[in-house]
């Protein structure tokens, strides 16, 4: 990962725990992929991908969470879920970087 990279996680970790989130896991990597950040809110298993782009001119942070990252990533949560002894709700949000702004967007898509 890159400086860059893991300052835009760190970023976003802290701006999510400020709303309350508890962050669980930092990085969870398997073959299927990377997880950025695996967090709890309120009960809620939060499995969170962190975008940062410094030019909207390729269509900024949002459209680079293309069909196939979500599968990916959908993977990944599968595998980290079946190392758990408990199966509890889920979602994946999505803290995108783009430019100087941040924006969270709770359940960005589903399973």
């Amino acid at each position: 990962m890159t400086r860059i990279g893991e300052e835009a996680e760190n970023l976003a970790a802290a701006f999510l725990q400020r709303q309350g989130l508890k962050l669980v896991t930092r990085n969870y990597r398997c073959r299927m992929g990377e997880i950025d950040l695996v967090m709890d809110d309120r009960g809620t298993l939060v499995f969170v991908e962190v975008r940062l782009r410094k030019n909207p001119h390729f269509g900024g942070a949002g459209a680079s969470i293309t069909a196939h990252k979500q599968s990916k990533l959908i993977r990944a949560a599968q595998h980290y879920l079946q190392q758990q002894p408990l199966q509890p709700p889920c979602r994946f949000d999505a803290v995108l970087l783009d430019g100087g702004n941040m924006e969270w967007i709770k359940d960005a898509f589903s399973a």
